[in-house]
């Protein structure tokens, strides 16, 4: 009887399924349900009479899962004048329009090549195409990645060290024969099902990182301090910004002691040019050396800050052409040692696509101001002394699984600055998940600094050795992490997924061909 209820009418339970598997993701980490919904989603997709019937069952699904789990955004609409305020609640919605799209596809897939009855077969189809279907929507049109299924595993530290071996898209896979087991247990298709739960239990154990005496650093090692000024997004339209900032940021500092200290600030953390050589009407707000004059009298002998701010770049004749999202690495004699510039813009938040289209309906990026960012070259390692190398990674840069690396110099550790002062709480949760997930797949540990929280420090297997809460003043002081041996997965990358990929569809044939 509910059988036959739901599959005449799928919209509400594609929809609701949808909607509630999101509660596996930061902040809430029920991953249950989440294995649950996509189990459910599994047979429904399955009891789809036609193809047409699969697509829009997956869409649905899709569209629910995306909508609620990217409502953080909506805030950031309050902050931008240029933007109707109305757009902001809608703004989750319209995109996941398109993002809805990707599941759309790896449920069409999958009930093409289904059976008449539920089978191991389907489950690793739809295993298969979901890992096909998230690495798209991760590199299509600029790419987003956002809530990948695998990170609904850190909270079993021995599930998500599986990263490490295969990455994000191939764990996501996973995750789907995980929750095509349990549909098939309720299916009574118990060889199979048990088999996969039983081969990922004994997956994670076999990574599981077995516990360590902890080796007592070195008196004068490198220490890293990690600085939250809470400052959020509504004072920064104020006049006194900048330099209410920057006292911030420096009384939050620490004393300067025996071992030198790598101080770690967020993006967009000055908003004065420290850069020598623009035109002197730039420097309205301060020469750049008596800016980063200012900073080095706070630091002891042997500390370097590395701070976000903006750069300026100028065209052959003089004239500003464009404006870039940096990282400055400031030393104790006020020289700048280095600069990194973000290299994965954000669409309608860094520059503004069809620029003249869209400002003629009134539209306007997120972030104020009518010059568009200009992207940097890609992942950049840079060597500091005393602190070894640093690869950077600014904002949502860190959520590009398999992209965060410089090829050819690896980095000892990455830092990623972020502001996510923009939005609302479950945003800044999930960014510091999926700095997680980049630290267990490259091995390296990720240090998170962020206006108003979640700043954190993160070890190589993905732990959190310290952090300060969303919307708290503050500052953490550690040291500085180490780095693995490259993993599995820094080595051959995300190749890894579609060998994931292929073999689940090989095992779909076998399993076929032993029934006939």
């Amino acid at each position: 009887m509910t059988n036959a209820i739901v599959t005449r009418r799928p919209a509400l339970p594609a929809l609701l399924l949808g909607a509630l598997s999101v509660l596996g993701f930061a902040p809430w980490g029920w991953w249950p349900v989440t294995l649950a919904c996509f189990a459910a989603l599994l047979w429904l997709v399955h009891q789809a009479p036609t193809v047409r019937a699969a697509l829009w069952r997956g869409w649905l699904f899709g569209l629910a899962h995306f909508t609620f789990g990217n409502m953080w955004i909506a805030q950031a609409f309050t902050y931008q004048d240029a933007m109707p305020h109305w757009l902001g609640p809608l703004a989750p919605f319209l995109l996941s329009l398109y993002l809805a799209i990707y599941p759309m596809l790896a449920a069409g897939a999958a009930w093409r090549l289904r059976r008449r009855e539920i089978d191991a077969g389907f489950v690793l189809i739809f295993a298969a195409a979901w890992i096909a279907a998230e690495y798209l929507r991760g590199t299509l049109l600029t790419g987003y990645p956002w809530n990948p299924l695998a990170e609904i595993w850190l909270p079993l530290p021995g599930v998500s060290a599986l990263l490490a071996y295969v990455g994000t898209y191939a764990l996501s896979g996973v995750s789907i024969l995980a929750a095509g087991a349990l549909t098939l247990l309720a299916t009574r298709r118990w060889r199979f099902a048990a088999g996969t739960l039983a081969a990922l239990a004994l997956a994670a154990l076999s990574v599981i990182v077995m516990p360590t005496t902890p080796v007592a650093p070195a008196r004068n090692a490198p220490r890293v301090r990690i600085v939250q000024p809470d400052l959020d997004q509504e004072q920064r339209p104020r006049d006194d910004y900048p330099e209410t900032n920057l006292r911030a940021l420096q009384d939050l500092g620490g004393k300067p002691g025996p071992a030198p200290r790598l101080i770690l600030w967020p993006e967009g953390a000055l908003r004065f040019y420290v850069e020598d050589g623009y035109p002197p009407q730039y420097y309205f707000r301060g020469a750049p050396f008596l800016v980063r004059s200012g900073i080095a009298a706070t630091l002891g002998p042997n500390d370097i800050v590395l701070t976000g701010g903006n750069g300026l770049q100028f065209d052959a004749t003089g004239n500003l052409k464009s404006a870039t999202n940096s990282v400055y690495a400031i030393d104790a004699r006020a020289t700048l040692l280095g600069r990194y510039d973000k290299a994965h813009l954000v669409p309608w938040g860094e520059y503004l696509p069809a620029r003249p289209l869209m400002s003629a309906i009134g539209l306007s990026r997120l972030v104020p101001g009518d010059l568009d960012f200009a992207p940097g070259a890609g992942p950049r390692t840079m060597t500091l002394p005393g602190f070894g190398k640093v690869g950077f990674q600014i904002c949502y840069e860190i959520i590009f699984s398999g992209h965060v690396v410089d090829p050819k110099l690896r980095p000892d550790f990455l830092f990623n600055p972020s502001n996510d002062s923009w939005y609302s709480r479950s945003g800044p949760e999930q960014n510091l998940a999926q700095g997680r997930m980049r630290a267990i797949e490259e091995g390296l540990p990720v240090l998170r600094a962020t206006p108003t929280g979640v700043s954190a420090a993160i070890d190589a297997h993905g732990r959190v050795l310290a952090s300060i809460p969303w919307n708290t003043r503050g500052a953490v002081e550690l040291p500085l992490p180490a780095a693995l041996p490259p993993t599995l997965f820094a080595r051959a990358g995300n190749w890894l997924a579609m060998l994931v990929a292929g073999a689940m569809l090989l095992l779909a044939v076998a399993f076929r061909l032993a029934r006939r």
